[in-house]
């Protein structure tokens, strides 16, 4: 595995219950773009207020991101912008158990967006990556989606249109 495009190692002993900034550079924008399949990212930043609860670090504020996406219907680039809220916990990694493959798994509030660590350290900015990367919409349409269906044929995602629905509608009158 490769490093990380956005490394930020926080040391737990280190954690002083303050705000921690994590602003992405020009060359870790350009990988994590890459990594998530993005034209670019014109900026990312993120304001993390840590609160360590014994091994547990709580760690809450904004994700704020500027970046340039293809659209999925024309695949012509437009400008999106991220503002997401962070709500993360650290925890230590634990051996796993893993349960039978019959039983089923409830997974509560407070096991959400946990995140493991090994060791005395965990990286922020690699989760602050994994948070961008979901907040990211992967069908989104730029302004000149509705223009590239008419060109198609697509009337709305509902009707089916082009020649081999005219063939089929034709075959269906007889």
């Amino acid at each position: 595995m490769s490093a990380a495009e956005l490394s930020r190692p926080i040391k737990l002993r280190a954690i002083k219950n303050d705000t921690v900034l994590v602003e992405a550079d020009e060359t870790e924008r350009a990988a994590l773009a890459t990594r998530l399949g993005l034209t670019s990212i014109e900026s990312l930043r993120s304001e993390v207020t840590l609160d360590p609860d014994g091994a547990k670090v709580a760690a809450t504020g904004w994700l704020h991101a500027e970046l340039t996406q293809a659209c999925a219907i024309s695949f012509e680039d437009f400008p999106v912008t991220i503002n997401e809220p962070l709500a993360l916990v650290f925890v230590p990694a634990q051996a796993e158990t893993a349960p039978a493959y019959d039983e089923e798994i409830e997974l509560g509030a407070e096991d959400l967006d946990q995140i493991e660590y090994e060791g005395d350290s965990f990286d922020l900015g690699e989760a602050i990556a994994q948070s961008l990367a979901l907040a990211i919409d992967p069908y989104a349409e730029g302004p000149n989606a509705d223009a590239t269906r008419a060109r198609a044929g697509i009337i709305t995602d509902d009707t089916p249109g082009g020649p081999l629905a005219d063939a089929l509608a034709a075959l269906k009158k007889n």
